[in-house]
């Protein structure tokens, strides 16, 4: 094994060939291990996006995280040994650590530690194709680190040691700090003339009624936006594949309007990732209609129709008109229909579904599969209607014929 450096940090995110990670996870007293489990299934997944396998998951019940190391010492020795003992690049915790937890516990286990924030900081600056993304991941980045400065440098206090000499370290951190937040500053202000620029080519696009689709990442958005807009949309099985606001010119008949594919939600979403992206999110906030796609074949998908109700709160957006569309119902039929069911029992029990759907949700709801193009015609219709709605209600003085 290759000699560890505690003082060499450059490399944060992960290497571009597979790494082998462990996830760690703790069950807090206001959590249950189910819970914490499917929040490790989805930590396993966004691993997976970034490049890493997961060899093995460590669960610890604790009242709240130990403020030095996050786990309890037993727990930690337990991660030690595996770690040593199974060739493991990097350990990745489903929580924020401060600086100084992230310090101690890479002495403690000699590998890269990363957290959740970090983990979805790498993959959003690996998915950032536009100047507008980019520097929304860079000024995520930089008010992740402000806080953090102080544990990156606790070992250079350590090297020069002892009362008397801790100076020098306080004031490298001082001026990291402001070097920090002059880049800040400068990013908010780069960011401020993109938004300036969009807010011009929104108000271009001319009296057009805008939809925009919504939806926890990995739902299919943006398959569903190929379909409807009949132009290819980059697609695929891992999280945050849409990274970049896509707006597509979609024709219903005669009748036009914009329809715009947005950055998927996720639970524990950085809050300085949400505020780096709402000017991306300006497209969710600035529509006429909401297209909320719902993987209803996830064991939680409930969890996720909450996660992304919430997002549009705070971002002012709840009060929009939505059409709840419930995707992948032929992954739904294949997990949870058994292969001795008949096809009569398999068409109620897909009724019972649906009518249970709509009186929760309302009927402004619909069931497809993006990839097997089904009930797209009962989306397209239903889509219309409100599309046409709206153009009703924003022009009452216009005679629309389409």
């Amino acid at each position: 094994m290759a000699d560890w450096d505690i003082s060499k940090k450059k490399n944060q995110g992960l290497k571009k060939e597979t790494e082998r990670a462990v996830l760690v996870g703790l069950v807090t007293y206001n959590h249950t291990m189910e819970q914490v489990e499917e929040y490790l299934d989805e930590l396993e997944f966004l691993a997976s996006t970034a490049g890493a396998e997961t060899q093995k998951r460590f669960i610890q019940k604790l009242h709240k995280p130990q403020n030095a190391t996050f786990v309890g010492k037993g727990k930690l020795e337990e991660i030690v040994e595996y770690v040593e003992n199974n060739d493991i690049d990097l350990v990745i915790f489903d929580d924020d650590l401060s600086g100084k937890q992230t310090s101690i516990l890479e002495e403690n286990i000699k590998r890269k530690i990363l957290d959740r924030s970090t983990l979805i900081l790498d993959i959003f600056a690996s998915r950032a194709q536009t100047a507008q993304a980019k520097t929304q991941v860079e000024l995520a980045q930089m008010q992740y680190m402000l806080p953090r400065l102080r544990g990156l440098w606790t070992h250079l206090e350590r090297q020069r040691g002892g009362i008397g000499m801790r100076g020098p370290g306080e004031t490298e951190i001082e001026t990291d700090r402001r070097i920090v937040r002059d880049k800040i500053s400068l990013l908010k202000k780069r960011l401020e003339k993109i938004d300036q620029q969009n807010a011009v080519r929104r108000k271009n696009r001319g009296q057009m009624i805008r939809a925009a689709l919504v939806g926890y990442t990995n739902v299919g958005k943006s398959t569903l936006m190929t379909i409807l807009s009949k132009s290819e949309v980059f697609a695929e099985n891992k999280l945050f594949a849409t990274l970049d606001t896509t707006v597509r010119k979609v024709v219903f008949g005669r009748m036009p309007f914009l329809l715009s594919d947005t950055v998927g939600f996720i639970r524990k979403l950085p809050t300085h990732l949400i505020e780096s992206f709402k000017s991306t999110l300006d497209e969710v906030r600035e529509s006429d209609v909401l297209v909320h796609v719902i993987d209803i074949a996830h064991p939680n998908y409930e969890d996720h129709i909450e996660v992304v109700t919430q997002t549009l709160k705070d971002l002012n957006a709840e009060n929009i008109p939505t059409l709840l569309v419930f995707n992948k119902m032929d992954l739904y039929r294949d997990r949870y229909f058994d292969d001795m069911l008949d096809e009569e029992t398999k068409q109620e029990i897909e009724a019972e579904l649906t009518e249970s759907m709509l009186k929760k949700y309302g009927t402004n709801t619909v069931f497809i599969s993006a990839i097997k193009k089904e009930n797209i015609a009962e989306l397209r219709e239903k889509l219309r209607i409100m599309v046409n709605d709206m153009y009703a209600e924003r022009y009452p003085h216009q005679t629309k014929f389409w």
